[in-house]
Protein backbone atom coordinates (compact mmCIF):
# COMPACT_ATOMS: atom_id res chain seq x y z
CA UNK A 1 0.00 0.00 0.00
CA UNK A 2 1.63 3.74 -0.88
CA UNK A 3 2.83 5.44 2.28
CA UNK A 4 0.65 8.22 1.31
CA UNK A 5 -2.24 6.07 3.18
CA UNK A 6 -0.40 5.13 5.95
CA UNK A 7 0.11 8.49 6.51
CA UNK A 8 -3.40 10.37 6.73
CA UNK A 9 -3.86 13.76 8.16
CA UNK A 10 -6.37 14.03 10.67
CA UNK A 11 -8.18 16.49 8.40
CA UNK A 12 -8.15 13.68 6.15
CA UNK A 13 -9.40 10.75 9.14
CA UNK A 14 -12.14 13.23 10.16
CA UNK A 15 -13.25 13.90 6.43
CA UNK A 16 -13.23 9.85 6.01
CA UNK A 17 -15.37 9.59 9.43
CA UNK A 18 -18.10 12.00 8.06
CA UNK A 19 -18.21 10.19 4.83
CA UNK A 20 -18.71 6.82 7.06
CA UNK A 21 -21.20 8.80 9.06
CA UNK A 22 -23.67 9.84 6.29
CA UNK A 23 -23.43 6.74 4.20
CA UNK A 24 -24.25 4.56 7.66
CA UNK A 25 -26.91 6.81 8.57
CA UNK A 26 -28.22 6.58 5.21
CA UNK A 27 -28.32 2.60 5.30
CA UNK A 28 -29.66 2.48 8.91
CA UNK A 29 -32.46 4.70 7.81
CA UNK A 30 -33.14 2.21 5.16
CA UNK A 31 -33.10 -0.91 7.23
CA UNK A 32 -35.37 0.57 10.23
CA UNK A 33 -37.85 1.33 7.82
CA UNK A 34 -37.65 -2.42 6.32
CA UNK A 35 -37.68 -4.02 9.91
CA UNK A 36 -39.48 -1.38 11.51
CA UNK A 37 -37.83 -1.33 14.42
CA UNK A 38 -35.39 1.45 15.49
CA UNK A 39 -31.56 1.08 14.51
CA UNK A 40 -28.89 2.85 16.29
CA UNK A 41 -25.57 3.08 14.78
CA UNK A 42 -22.25 4.31 16.66
CA UNK A 43 -20.16 6.73 15.75
CA UNK A 44 -17.60 5.19 12.09
CA UNK A 45 -14.54 4.27 13.19
CA UNK A 46 -11.44 4.77 10.71
CA UNK A 47 -8.70 2.69 10.70
CA UNK A 48 -5.67 1.63 9.15
CA UNK A 49 -5.19 -1.73 9.83
CA UNK A 50 -2.73 -4.72 9.19
CA UNK A 51 -5.13 -7.17 6.88
CA UNK A 52 -4.11 -9.92 9.78
CA UNK A 53 -5.97 -7.74 12.02
CA UNK A 54 -9.17 -7.30 10.47
CA UNK A 55 -11.08 -10.20 11.77
CA UNK A 56 -10.59 -9.19 15.45
CA UNK A 57 -13.41 -6.26 14.30
CA UNK A 58 -15.92 -8.62 14.58
CA UNK A 59 -14.99 -11.30 18.02
CA UNK A 60 -11.88 -13.00 16.13
CA UNK A 61 -11.22 -15.47 13.59
CA UNK A 62 -13.45 -18.02 14.87
CA UNK A 63 -16.45 -16.37 15.29
CA UNK A 64 -19.60 -17.62 13.34
CA UNK A 65 -21.08 -15.08 10.78
CA UNK A 66 -22.77 -14.35 8.12
CA UNK A 67 -21.55 -12.01 5.68
CA UNK A 68 -22.83 -10.20 2.54
CA UNK A 69 -20.19 -8.74 0.30
CA UNK A 70 -20.29 -6.59 -2.52
CA UNK A 71 -17.24 -4.80 -5.23
CA UNK A 72 -18.04 -1.49 -5.76
CA UNK A 73 -17.69 -0.45 -9.29
CA UNK A 74 -16.82 3.62 -10.73
CA UNK A 75 -14.85 6.17 -10.21
CA UNK A 76 -13.48 5.32 -6.43
CA UNK A 77 -13.75 1.65 -6.54
CA UNK A 78 -13.61 -0.50 -3.71
CA UNK A 79 -15.16 -3.43 -1.36
CA UNK A 80 -18.48 -3.28 1.09
CA UNK A 81 -18.84 -5.80 3.51
CA UNK A 82 -21.83 -6.36 6.22
CA UNK A 83 -21.00 -8.79 8.74
CA UNK A 84 -23.51 -10.34 11.15
CA UNK A 85 -23.19 -12.31 14.17
CA UNK A 86 -24.81 -15.45 13.31
CA UNK A 87 -27.72 -15.26 15.56
CA UNK A 88 -27.92 -11.68 14.64
CA UNK A 89 -28.80 -12.96 10.84
CA UNK A 90 -31.28 -15.44 12.20
CA UNK A 91 -32.71 -13.10 14.27
CA UNK A 92 -33.30 -10.37 10.97
CA UNK A 93 -34.53 -13.32 9.55
CA UNK A 94 -37.05 -13.94 11.79
CA UNK A 95 -38.37 -10.14 11.59
CA UNK A 96 -37.91 -9.84 7.69
CA UNK A 97 -39.98 -13.21 7.33
CA UNK A 98 -42.57 -12.47 10.13
CA UNK A 99 -41.70 -15.30 12.33
CA UNK A 100 -41.21 -15.80 15.74
CA UNK A 101 -38.30 -15.07 17.60
CA UNK A 102 -35.68 -17.68 17.31
CA UNK A 103 -37.39 -19.85 15.00
CA UNK A 104 -34.68 -19.76 11.73
CA UNK A 105 -31.54 -21.63 13.20
CA UNK A 106 -30.34 -21.87 9.57
CA UNK A 107 -30.37 -20.18 6.48
CA UNK A 108 -32.10 -21.52 3.33
CA UNK A 109 -32.26 -20.30 -0.04
CA UNK A 110 -34.97 -17.91 0.60
CA UNK A 111 -33.34 -16.41 3.51
CA UNK A 112 -30.21 -16.34 1.84
CA UNK A 113 -31.91 -14.05 -0.70
CA UNK A 114 -33.41 -12.37 1.54
CA UNK A 115 -30.00 -10.95 3.22
CA UNK A 116 -28.53 -10.48 0.30
CA UNK A 117 -31.30 -8.17 -0.69
CA UNK A 118 -30.54 -5.76 2.73
CA UNK A 119 -27.20 -6.16 1.40
CA UNK A 120 -28.22 -5.08 -1.66
CA UNK A 121 -30.30 -2.27 -0.46
CA UNK A 122 -27.41 -1.10 2.71
CA UNK A 123 -25.00 -0.82 0.08
CA UNK A 124 -27.18 0.95 -2.04
CA UNK A 125 -28.36 3.56 0.43
CA UNK A 126 -24.53 4.19 1.51
CA UNK A 127 -23.31 4.66 -2.14
CA UNK A 128 -25.73 6.72 -2.88
CA UNK A 129 -24.86 9.42 0.28
CA UNK A 130 -21.15 8.59 -0.50
CA UNK A 131 -22.57 10.15 -4.51
CA UNK A 132 -24.62 13.52 -2.85
CA UNK A 133 -21.15 14.15 -1.22
CA UNK A 134 -18.70 13.35 -3.53
CA UNK A 135 -20.80 13.50 -6.76
CA UNK A 136 -18.59 10.06 -7.75
CA UNK A 137 -20.45 8.14 -9.58
CA UNK A 138 -20.67 4.29 -8.13
CA UNK A 139 -22.45 0.96 -7.95
CA UNK A 140 -22.51 -2.45 -6.05
CA UNK A 141 -22.15 -5.67 -7.75
CA UNK A 142 -24.08 -8.32 -7.11
CA UNK A 143 -24.03 -9.46 -3.39
CA UNK A 144 -22.52 -13.06 -2.42
CA UNK A 145 -23.35 -14.02 0.70
CA UNK A 146 -21.24 -16.69 2.94
CA UNK A 147 -21.94 -17.91 6.19
CA UNK A 148 -18.78 -18.77 7.92
CA UNK A 149 -15.89 -18.35 10.73
CA UNK A 150 -15.12 -14.31 10.33
CA UNK A 151 -11.65 -15.54 9.50
CA UNK A 152 -12.08 -17.37 6.64
CA UNK A 153 -14.82 -14.92 5.32
CA UNK A 154 -12.61 -12.05 5.62
CA UNK A 155 -9.69 -13.87 4.19
CA UNK A 156 -11.22 -14.39 0.72
CA UNK A 157 -12.25 -10.29 0.95
CA UNK A 158 -8.45 -9.75 2.11
CA UNK A 159 -6.67 -12.51 -0.87
CA UNK A 160 -8.13 -9.34 -3.00
CA UNK A 161 -6.74 -6.47 -1.26
CA UNK A 162 -3.72 -8.27 -0.21
CA UNK A 163 -2.80 -7.85 -3.89
CA UNK A 164 -2.67 -4.05 -3.18
CA UNK A 165 -0.63 -3.71 0.46
CA UNK A 166 -0.26 -5.44 3.70
CA UNK A 167 -2.90 -2.86 5.15
CA UNK A 168 -6.45 -1.85 4.62
CA UNK A 169 -8.43 1.11 5.38
CA UNK A 170 -11.37 0.26 7.13
CA UNK A 171 -14.40 2.61 7.71
CA UNK A 172 -16.70 0.27 10.48
CA UNK A 173 -19.91 1.42 11.59
CA UNK A 174 -21.71 -0.86 14.19
CA UNK A 175 -25.31 -0.92 14.09
CA UNK A 176 -28.07 -2.01 16.58
CA UNK A 177 -31.62 -2.30 17.45
CA UNK A 178 -34.06 -1.02 19.89
CA UNK A 179 -34.10 -4.01 21.53
CA UNK A 180 -31.49 -6.95 22.16
CA UNK A 181 -30.93 -9.37 18.87
CA UNK A 182 -29.07 -7.60 16.12
CA UNK A 183 -26.06 -6.36 15.64
CA UNK A 184 -23.76 -5.68 12.81
CA UNK A 185 -20.42 -4.30 10.88
CA UNK A 186 -20.54 -2.94 7.96
CA UNK A 187 -17.31 -2.08 6.47
CA UNK A 188 -16.12 0.10 3.53
CA UNK A 189 -12.77 -0.55 2.21
CA UNK A 190 -11.45 1.30 -0.62
CA UNK A 191 -8.94 0.57 -2.98
CA UNK A 192 -6.00 2.39 -2.44
CA UNK A 193 -5.98 4.20 -4.92
CA UNK A 194 -9.71 5.54 -4.58
CA UNK A 195 -8.33 7.22 -1.44
CA UNK A 196 -7.59 10.32 -3.56
CA UNK A 197 -10.25 10.29 -5.44
CA UNK A 198 -12.47 10.38 -2.33
CA UNK A 199 -10.57 13.03 -0.28
CA UNK A 200 -10.03 15.05 -3.78
CA UNK A 201 -14.08 14.81 -4.33
CA UNK A 202 -14.52 16.08 -0.72
CA UNK A 203 -11.89 18.98 -0.85
CA UNK A 204 -9.34 17.73 1.90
Amino acid sequence: MPDDIMQLSPTQMDALREIGNVGAGNSATALSQIINHRIDMNVPEVSIVPLGDVPDLVGGPEAMVVGVFLRVYGQAPGNILFLLPAESAFYLVDMLMGKKRGETQNLDYLDESALMEIGNILAGAYLNALFNLTKLSLLPSIPALAMDMAGAILNVVLIQLGQMGDHALVIETEFTTDEEGIKGHFFLVPDPGSLDTILTAVGV
